[in-house]
């Protein structure tokens, strides 16, 4: 396969899939799912998760070192930009200067949809504070021109609602946002089986993020290692592009011409 990496704040990585450390039985299996997801960046709930600020506490980085991984360190369960800006600072003390982040900003308890509002605020304040935000955000295309107009390294629209497992319900605004945007666009929310992240590559984003799909899954293994396949696969059949629709008509796989016990030629 030629090489395509996919690029984040000037860093290569190989994997297209990034994937959250929430809802897993331990963190052994957090770290075995991971690996058969192969992907090189994880996002973790800085709220939620310990990552050495409480010291009796098993942490996280025992089981996904910072030397393998990227660590993406998030704001889930923020609802104003000041907690998120709040959040963010403890992070980049946590993990020694680590400046590239995932910003959310939630609007609502119950459908966890982004408060795009605060969502630009915070954008806004990180950016001047040198972190590299990588945003959760709707998938309005104004609004995902003015996050790359800020200044953010990637704009993440959700498919559906968070955990939902509903897919991608809107792809026409992916494809506005995707068409216009100069940075990475990922897919953030949503998906909930391989052919949803599969879809995700097909119409041309960078990228998927996912947790629920793979730690929620009957075979959170199986789950991940179908995921990483599916991203792979969508990937390349966008690079390859697709052949033309044909609607109201059809086109033989093979030739017509010369067909064996045809009508004879004229010579």
């Amino acid at each position: 396969m030629i090489p395509d990496p996919l690029v984040i704040a000037g860093k290569s990585y190989t994997s297209r899939l990034l994937v959250g450390t929430g809802k897993y039985q331990d963190f052994a299996q957090t770290r075995t799912a991971i690996e058969a997801s192969g992907a090189e960046i994880v996002t973790v709930a800085i709220r939620r998760v310990n990552l050495g600020q409480d010291p009796g506490q098993p942490s996280l980085l025992e089981v996904l070192p910072p030397e393998r991984f990227t660590l993406l360190p998030n704001t889930a369960g923020c609802y104003t930009a000041e907690e998120a800006v709040r959040t963010l600072r403890l992070a980049r003390e946590l993990l020694d200067g680590h400046a590239l982040v995932k910003l959310e900003v939630l609007g609502d308890p119950r459908t966890l949809f982004p408060n795009m509002l605060e969502t630009l605020k915070a954008a806004q304040t990180l950016v001047q504070e040198g972190f590299q935000v990588m945003v959760y955000c709707t998938d309005d295309p104004v609004q995902a021109r003015m996050l790359e107009d800020i200044g953010c390294v990637a704009i993440m629209p959700l498919a559906s609602l968070i955990g939902s497992g509903m897919g991608i319900l809107n792809p026409w605004n992916l494809r506005l946002i995707i068409d216009q945007a100069k940075l990475p666009v990922l897919v953030d929310a949503g998906v909930g089986t391989a052919s949803d992240a599969a879809i995700a590559m097909e119409l041309g984003c960078d990228g998927v993020l996912m947790n629920t799909a793979i730690a929620a899954a009957q075979n959170p293994l199986l789950m991940a290692s179908a995921m990483k396949k599916a991203v792979e696969a969508g990937r390349e059949a966008f690079l390859a592009g697709r052949m033309a629709r044909k609607f109201y008509a059809a086109s033989p796989s093979s030739p017509t011409a010369g067909l064996v016990g045809g009508p004879a030629q004229t010579l």
